[in-house]
């Protein structure tokens, strides 16, 4: 692999060069390369940064004082973050590195060009990451000095509030997380917005292409309601338009920044696309969709009769249907405002309505959240709310892409909402049809007519899991049409506590923390009746319990992810682990035979054994229930057969951890994360030899890592025989049809090897 450089031009990037430019950059390298119209841009790489916080000495104080903190305090995240941000602004950058910023920008085509200043993050824009907004943007930046500024001002928003509170949700490590900037020539566009290559929630194949005039930064911060063209690529033809009456535009502000302008009146409720620009921009899209193999949403900007192409990322809110038994809302009550739907679903609820992120501490759980417009500053808030309804915005804006990701209904483009609305008000929120009822509305279950036959499910001989981590998204997770819960994580159940298990046993409340856990668990299993539920016990390395109550006494190691976790821990303070059975056990004392208990970090058989007659001694029949480990530790993989003598039922690849471990790299070590390979010979001789071992003798073999959401490795693993996949929630469409395709393929070719060998006899 190449040495990474400070600064790499958009024509020496490719995809996989992602760790050194983020995902806007790795974007953007690609998309030049196959010939969209991509303007001109330099990318300062995460190496850059990396060099910063080394050299300037931020590395060693930053990531402690995050370890610590609680984001869901609001008032404590607000503070570390702006402590965070102050030191990365007031640190002096390198020399070396401001050398090479400057030069790079003198040879763009004008030494005073006009550039936006683009943050890309290293795990965002990713197919399983790709929450809007998280780092900053600077536009019409001009000179040396003000570019440099606007670098550093990058660089510190990987540590605003709303990105340590979305890296804290999605499970990044802090240290793990780099960021590279994007200078890119500005296109000062007449006209700009956002299309999605297939419909962002049913997968329908139509462009939808939003726009307005001015900057794109309208449409996408849902400052003015867009025009909206649907464009069906089958017949070439825009199939509906959605004119809207559009008041402002954000242009360019003399040397730097932006402002927000009056849009001159005869172009307010006049079109901003022609069809023959639909057509084109549609075009470019099915060409980056076609490229990467993935429905895309894509920015895009018109000077002219020029159409530039900025940004490109995956759409991961589409959706395999609706189920059978799918919500509606009856009718029957008063409709008070009409929007668009821009997140499915239907909730009813209390009013709360907010200006800005200052509000958000006045939403509580199950509240209806009405504003002109969301920003990521609210997604903390967002995250607690029934349904969301904006004034702005059209199906690209921010909060209609945070609401899919989030599984929340939502309309925007209200127009009134804030208006209309009163607190405290009682409302339903139609999120699929765009609608605002008076009250709540009884939603009954609309079984669908017998005349319109539903879509025939894909079925697979391969079952096709997926990992639960918290249990309010295990309606969502089971809406997949998923064969089971390969992985649910009971981490997030504790750590949300902000207690240690053991202090609730040192405070006498340990019916306080079986009842958490009980709770939490029994939702998953209710929502997949009938279907495997694999609950791995605690595995959360020391470094998360010390921030919690009772975390004084966790001890203090060099590396936690090699430390006393998983069950090497549970074995050692017994008292943590009974707690942990006594809720199991109610839950199969209940009938829940569908649960599974899976052990980590496993070494030796004789782990599990003692794990087990643990169990057998706080009352569980052991005979009776379904006990398995996870295969994360080279040692398990080669002991697997020693592990079936010992009587386990199951196998789980934890991947992330047996690549790490397999090849002595941490993942999130920069300096060697570039060697983190999941297809790696030692790691797939590993899996192969352990799933053939558990074929041998009728055991089932899953994965539950990272890589059972990559259809590669998946394809991979079907054709070596794995019984089961377990993969994210938004990667289970992709996986059932891979897995399908592939086992077709092998029946396909076993059927041509027996009509040769037929033809030869």
């Amino acid at each position: 692999m190449r040495e990474m450089p400070d600064i790499l031009w958009l024509e020496e990037i490719r995809k996989e060069d992602i760790s050194a430019v983020g995902g806007k950059g790795a974007s953007l390298g690609e998309m030049s390369a196959i010939g969209l119209p991509v303007p001109r841009a330099f990318v300062v790489t995460s190496h850059a940064f990396r060099q910063f916080l080394i050299e300037s000495g931020l590395e060693k104080t930053l990531f402690t004082q995050l370890e610590r903190l609680d984001v869901e305090n609001s008032s404590e995240l607000e503070k570390a973050a702006e402590g965070a941000k102050n030191a990365v602004l007031k640190a002096k950058m390198p020399a070396s590195i401001r050398q090479k910023i400057r030069e790079a920008y003198r040879k763009m085509e004008d030494s005073q060009m006009v550039v936006a200043v683009r943050s890309s993050a290293t795990a965002e824009d990713l197919p399983d990451a790709s929450f809007a907004g998280q780092q900053e943007t600077y536009l019409n930046i001009r000179g040396e000095k003000n570019l440099l500024l606007a670098v550093q001002r990058c660089w510190a928003s990987l540590y605003g509030a709303r990105a340590i509170y979305y890296r804290a949700k999605q499970g990044f490590d802090h240290r793990s997380v780099n960021i590279a900037v994007v200078v890119q020539q500005l296109v000062n566009s007449e006209k700009a917005g956002v299309m999605f290559t297939s419909h962002p929630v049913t997968g329908e194949d139509v462009s939808i292409i939003e726009g307005s005039w001015g900057l794109g930064e309208a449409v996408v911060s849902g400052s003015v309601s867009p025009d909206k063209y649907v464009f069906d690529m089958r017949t070439g033809k825009v199939i509906d338009r959605l004119i809207a009456n559009k008041r402002v535009q954000i242009v360019s502000d003399g040397d730097n920044g932006t402002r927000t302008v009056e849009v001159p009146r005869h172009l307010q409720d006049a079109p901003v696309l022609s069809d023959d620009e639909v057509a084109r921009l549609a075009k470019f899209g099915k060409i980056a969709e076609n490229h990467y193999g993935v429905p895309q949403d894509v920015e895009w900007a018109i000077v002219g009769e020029n159409i530039y192409i900025l940004q490109s990322r995956p759409i991961t809110t589409i959706r395999a249907g609706k189920t059978e038994d799918s919500l509606r809302a009856e009718g029957t009550g008063k409709i008070i405002l009409q929007g668009q739907g821009a997140s499915p679903g239907i909730a009813s609820g209390k009013v709360v309505i907010i200006q800005d992120a200052r509000d958000a501490g006045l939403v509580k759980d199950g509240d209806i959240l009405v504003t002109r417009m969301t920003n990521p500053d609210m997604v903390p808030a967002m995250r607690r709310v029934a349904a969301i309804v904006t004034d702005e915005g059209g199906m690209t804006c921010h909060a209609a892409i945070v609401s899919r990701e989030l599984g929340t209904p939502a309309v925007v483009g209200t127009k009134t909402a804030t208006q209309v609305l009163k607190p405290g008000q009682i409302i339903t929120v139609d999120g699929e049809k765009g609608l605002i009822y008076e009250g709540a509305l009884e939603v009954p279950r609309e079984k669908t007519p017998a005349s319109v036959p539903s879509p025939a499910p894909i079925i697979t001989a391969t079952s096709v899991k997926v990992n639960v981590s918290m249990p309010e998204a295990a309606a969502r997770a089971a809406a997949t049409g998923a064969d089971g819960v390969g992985l649910l994580r009971i981490e997030h159940l504790i750590l949300g506590l902000n207690k240690t298990p053991g202090w609730f046993i040192a405070q006498g409340r340990e019916e306080e923390f079986i009842q958490e856990l009980y709770t939490g668990i029994k939702q998953v299993l209710d929502a997949f009746y009938g279907k495997p539920v694999w609950v791995r016990t605690l595995d959360a390395p020391t470094d998360e319990f010390r921030n919690m109550a009772g975390g004084q006494d966790e001890p203090i190691e060099h590396n936690p992810m090699l430390g006393w976790r998983g069950i090497r821990r549970d074995l050692q303070s017994p008292d943590q682990f009974r707690l942990q059975v006594e809720a199991f056990k109610r839950l199969w004392e209940q009938g829940y035979d569908n649960l599974g208990i899976m052990f980590p970090m496993v070494s030796h058989p004789s782990e599990f054994i003692k794990a087990r007659e643990m169990m057998r001694g706080w009352g569980v029949d052991v005979e009776k229930v379904t006990l398995g480990v996870m295969i994360e530790i080279p040692s398990s993989a080669i002991l697997i057969e020693d592990f079936i003598r010992a009587g386990i039922r199951f196998a789980s690849f934890g991947t992330n951890d047996l690549i790490q471990y397999t090849l002595a790299i941490d993942r999130n070590n920069q300096n060697v994360a570039w060697m983190y390979q999941p297809t790696h010979p030692a790691v797939l001789a590993l899996i192969d030899s352990a799933i053939q071992c558990c074929r041998r003798h009728c055991v089932e073999v899953s994965i539950c890592g990272q890589a059972g959401s990559e259809p590669p490795m998946v394809k991979w693993l079907v054709e070596h025989g794995i019984t089961s996949v377990s993969a994210n929630i938004d990667a289970i469409a992709k996986i059932r049809e891979t897995v399908a395709r592939t086992e077709k393929q092998i029946l396909l070719e076993s059927a041509r090897k027996q009509n040769a060998r037929e033809r030869s006899a």
